[in-house]
């Protein structure tokens, strides 16, 4: 029985537990997803090197899931753009069972491999891009064929999942495997598979995008002011790199067309 379907021995009486118990185990049971994540940093390095190499090169970071590992993977993707911004085709996720399945769960669209040769045509690859394939079980045929395809097309191709022997990982060229073992409640792995691989894609992206220079020092240097938050947040930036007061950076901002490194570009002109 693969480890992300077997009962766990900590919480077989959680249906008696009190509320706090119940918060208790789960926050306990948590914990080792941050462990499995810490175990697998060499193997997420070398993901990373990976997507790094690729973006350089003109490629995209391509994500592939079903189900819960489908969802994350397309929040991960939707928040790359406004966060470092970067083109939406740049990082994308591509879900078995299409755009209802983000919200209507179609379980049965994971065993439709044709359906991830299509979902990849449909991608129109290229040899420079890294196509991703996240599944806790790793042995969905959506993405299983998806990877396939992909790899006889010369991309690169990295996996995600929380079982040692997944089929996805047989694959890829730089597998990833989070031991996270047995759930709170039996093969619900929306819980510690799922924190373990919200945890690697955040990692994965952000490494790269800080690698691919959308970050200087700590900060979001590409932001869009697309509301107000994010405006205030590009005028403390500027702030933070030049040293001027508020007014003085959003005027250094408004001239630049609010693009924060023409900003500074434009305030080390004048000094």
């Amino acid at each position: 029985m693969l480890p992300t379907e077997q009962r766990n021995p900590k919480t077989t009486h959680i249906d008696k537990a009190s509320t706090l118990e119940i918060l208790q185990m789960i926050h306990a049971e948590n914990q080792r997803s941050v462990d499995a994540v810490g175990e697998a940093l060499p193997m997420i390095e070398a993901a990373v090197n990976a997507v790094t190499a690729a973006l350089r090169d003109g490629g995209r970071l391509i994500y592939v899931g079903a189900g819960t590992s489908g969802r994350l993977a397309a929040v991960d993707a939707s928040e790359c753009p406004p966060t470092f911004g970067v083109d939406y085709e740049l990082v994308s996720a591509v879900m078995a069972g299409g755009t209802n399945a983000f919200f209507r769960a179609a379980e049965n669209q994971e065993d439709a491999g044709a359906a991830g040769v299509q979902a990849m045509h449909d991608k129109h690859l290229q040899s420079c891009d890294v196509v991703m394939g996240i599944s806790a079980s790793g042995n969905a045929d959506f993405i299983l064929e998806a990877l396939k395809y992909a790899k006889s097309v010369g991309c690169t191709v990295l996996s995600l999942s929380s079982n040692p022997d997944a089929k996805i990982g047989k694959v890829a060229d730089f597998p990833i495997f989070t031991d996270t073992g047995a759930e709170v409640i039996t093969g619900s792995t929306r819980m510690k598979a799922g924190n373990a691989q919200k945890m690697v894609l955040n990692m994965i992206s952000t490494a790269a995008m800080i690698q691919t220079g959308k970050v200087y020092e700590n900060m979001m240097i590409n932001l869009r002011p697309t509301n107000k938050k994010l405006r205030e947040r590009m005028i403390t930036i500027v702030c933070d790199i030049t040293g001027v007061d508020r007014t003085k950076a959003e005027a250094l901002l408004q001239d630049s067309g609010f693009s924060i490194p023409a900003a500074v570009e434009r305030y080390n002109g004048q000094t």
